[in-house]
């Protein structure tokens, strides 16, 4: 289990200087371990834990482009060589708990250095509250979101460190019949590791390594080939079809309005897997 990818956002100053990461330093970091270990060890894949802000915060877009950014995110990690993991609510898209006050933390580490960001060198609370809001491990550890209920169902008592106020919208509850939750999408990636078994097996090979916002890798084992393209960005934009890949299905998007799909392009957050035949 490496901790490459999660050091990215972390200025020189450690993880309470956050600084912008793109696209390129996430797939060249995830490129070096695919192929390092790819003859010799077996990869932990996560975005998530509970020191982890939440990626859909983090990596994504939890505001305008949510669904579709939690939903992009969590095929370039699954369909990737190695073994996934899914940390409590990340299956359901839980975002960062961007608490107000200092007194709503309940991590040590965060009132520590809340304490001497402010109280030694002076800090203003509230650029410190912007890091905490973005690096703090409290944002992964809300109580579960079961309902839009009381505490979000998670408990009948007061709990320990308060509910994301997004569960209304943000529940496990209401996503699990919609056919085009984030759930449900979990659901059809595990299904399709089920299914594929090249997506268990097969060999890694990173695609379009120097576009600047497109996610690909392919994957092959056998005759069974795989394609995953997925646009970490906001903007539409364009990509050319690796060589040697024609007749291509879709096997797997993250829209519902799939007959906006076509092959070279990609809507904002939109991830797609295509199987050549």
């Amino acid at each position: 289990m490496e901790f490459e990818h999660v050091g990215l956002d972390h200025g020189e100053g450690g993880k309470w200087d956050l600084r912008d990461v793109s696209t390129l330093e996430l797939k060249q970091s995830f490129q070096r371990w695919q192929e390092g270990l790819a003859e010799v060890g077996w990869n932990s894949l996560y975005w998530n834990n509970h020191d982890q802000p939440r990626v859909v915060s983090r990596f994504g877009d939890d505001q305008l482009h949510w669904r579709e950014s939690a939903k992009a995110l969590a095929t370039v990690l699954h369909l990737q060589r190695g073994t996934p993991f899914i940390y409590q609510g990340e299956e359901l898209g839980m975002t960062n708990a961007n608490f107000e006050t200092i007194e709503e933390y309940r991590d040590i580490e965060s009132l520590n250095h809340f304490a001497e960001a402010v109280g030694t060198f002076g800090k203003a609370p509230e650029r410190v509250l912007r890091a905490l809001r973005a690096s703090s491990r409290d944002n992964a550890r809300t109580p579960m979101q079961w309902s839009h209920g009381r505490h979000a169902d998670f408990t009948t008592a007061q709990p320990w460190i308060a509910v994301n106020s997004n569960h209304v919208r943000i529940n496990a509850e209401d996503q699990r019949n919609d056919h085009d939750s984030v759930f449900a999408y979990y659901r059809a990636l595990i299904a399709l590791r089920h299914s594929e078994p090249v997506v268990s097996h097969g060999t890694f090979r990173m695609e379009l390594s120097a576009h600047p916002t497109v996610f690909a890798f392919s994957r092959r084992l056998g005759a069974r080939h795989l394609l995953v393209l997925a646009n970490l960005s906001e903007n539409w934009t364009e990509y050319e079809v690796p060589l040697g890949w024609a007749n291509l299905e879709l096997v797997l998007a993250n829209r519902v309005d799939a007959p906006l799909w076509s092959v070279g392009r990609l809507a904002a957050w939109e991830a797609q897997v295509f199987r050549s035949s």
